[in-house]
């Protein structure tokens, strides 16, 4: 078939589902087990899935009394992963609210270097007082502001990738010229947010650019994923949301005057899987009995940003909950939460459930041949490129996934068998290698031997 299926291995510690740490076979020091990731990369390699992801946040994640807490710096681990496999790429969230565009610039390129053209880089704006904190402020910008500010910082950071053509290097002994001066672009970058001069101080690396991926689906996050992004992790509950969400983001891209084949749209699904549907829905049972319903309650609280006292378990949300557009945070997030309750009209107790085993993505209960069904019909039904896969338990669901549900996508056509040597994760998304003398060419700049224009 022309199309490819893309699958992403979305890795959280002892998995996706709040509860998993709880379960006998898993580590509660996972998060920090380095050879733990190891060999979830390996699996998802056998897999030949197209890229594993890295979550992150600059901000202690929930109660440590809860659940398991702390993560190791997603480059820091990525570089490490990027030693340990060959093939699979390797995408980490890094936000564009509490970083520079040059050390992020040079972090991510020196990742590609590292990995041989296997880097992507999720962009992402940062919600939230805690986060704020951290950084000296008293809250986080307002929603549109900090879109704003990623337009900006995304530019600039490519600016700086430009800022080095690919043929820089002259290798000249007899003459002692290592590279040529007039294919370095400094940036030189004055706007609203940022002010940057010199070029990067890596060499361009082998994709030219990471993979560009993002993640949010407000409408600012939408029309940014549209001028930017070249894969969308996205959370829709039904096949009727994911297709109004595909069109709409595929129209997007094309009025901001891009190729809708050039953005990936990829639904997280956290699969439950069993020999049997009975069997599987056991397992989804045994989950969500260990779920500490306490905690869901005060993570509600915060994302609905209303008091704790509003929240009954046993009763449904109150109606006056504070339209998405007055939240200061993750606004997709809000309106996916409110509208499952409504449509499924849940009590608080019975929203936290669902909510337990992928804070908002699709949960799947079934069989390998159901969870393939699932993941065809969306993917031919205009909903999906491909998937955002979320074990609800690691290692045990990535290794069910890779050994049972792969093989029935690879018998129906839908899925690679083997990689192809040596393709850079951008290659594998059927995306074309940036030119950096096009990006050059748009700017004037001084050559710092002669002082001429170049």
């Amino acid at each position: 078939m022309s199309r490819t299926l893309h699958l992403n291995a979305f890795l959280m510690s002892t998995g996706h589902h709040e509860a998993s740490w709880r379960l006998p076979e898993s580590d509660p020091l996972a998060a920090t087990d380095i050879e733990h990731f190891k060999a979830l990369a390996r699996t998802a390699e056998r897999g030949t899935f197209d890229s594993l992801f890295l979550a992150d946040g600059p901000v202690l994640w929930g109660d440590v009394a809860q659940r398991p807490a702390g993560v190791i710096e997603p480059l820091t681990l990525l570089t490490v992963l990027a030693a340990a496999t060959e093939h699979i790429g390797l995408i980490a969230t890094a936000s564009t609210t509490y970083n520079s565009p040059y050390n992020l610039a040079r972090r991510f390129s020196s990742l590609d270097h590292v990995s041989a053209g296997r880097a992507g880089w999720n962009i992402v704006t940062t919600a939230g007082p805690a986060a704020a904190r951290n950084f000296g402020l008293d809250d986080a910008p307002a929603h549109a502001q900090r879109y704003e500010r990623a337009a900006e910082f995304t530019e600039v950071v490519k600016k700086l990738w430009d800022s080095w053509e690919d043929d820089v290097y002259v290798g000249d002994k007899k003459l002692g010229v290592w590279g040529d001066q007039r294919k370095i672009h400094p940036p030189r970058h004055q706007g609203t947010y940022f002010s940057v001069e010199g070029a990067l101080n890596v060499p361009r690396s082998p994709q030219g650019y990471p993979l560009l991926v993002q993640a949010g689906s407000s409408e600012d996050g939408k029309d940014f994923a549209a001028r930017y992004a070249e894969a969308v992790f996205t959370a829709q509950q039904t096949l009727a949301e994911a297709r109004s969400f595909y069109a709409d983001l595929k129209a997007r891209t094309l009025a901001a005057g891009r190729d809708p084949e050039g953005v990936k749209i990829l639904p997280g699904l956290v699969p439950v899987i069993g020999s049997t549907e009975a069997e599987a829905r056991l397992r989804d049972a045994q989950l969500e009995e260990l779920i500490t319903y306490e905690h869901g309650r005060r993570t509600l609280s915060e994302l609905l940003q209303i008091p704790l006292d509003q929240l009954d378990l046993d009763s449904r949300l109150p109606e006056n909950l504070p339209p998405p557009e007055l939240i200061n945070g993750a606004q997709s997030r809000y309106e996916l939460v409110v509208e499952l309750a409504r449509r499924d009209k849940l009590t608080v107790r019975e929203l936290i459930g669902r909510l337990g085993g992928g804070r908002g993505h699709r949960t799947f209960a079934g069989t390998p041949e159901q969870v393939a069904d699932e993941i065809e019909l969306w993917f031919t039904g205009g909903a999906a490129d491909g998937f955002n896969i979320m074990p609800p338990v690691l290692p045990s669901g990535l290794e069910v996934f890779v050994d049972e549900v792969v093989p029935i996508l690879r018998r129906r056509g839908l899925f690679r068998t083997a990689y192809v040597p040596g393709e850079t994760l951008r290659a594998r998304y059927g995306l074309p290698r940036p030119d950096a003398t096009r990006s050059a060419s748009k700017r004037t700049d001084i050559d710092t031997r002669t002082g001429s224009k170049s």
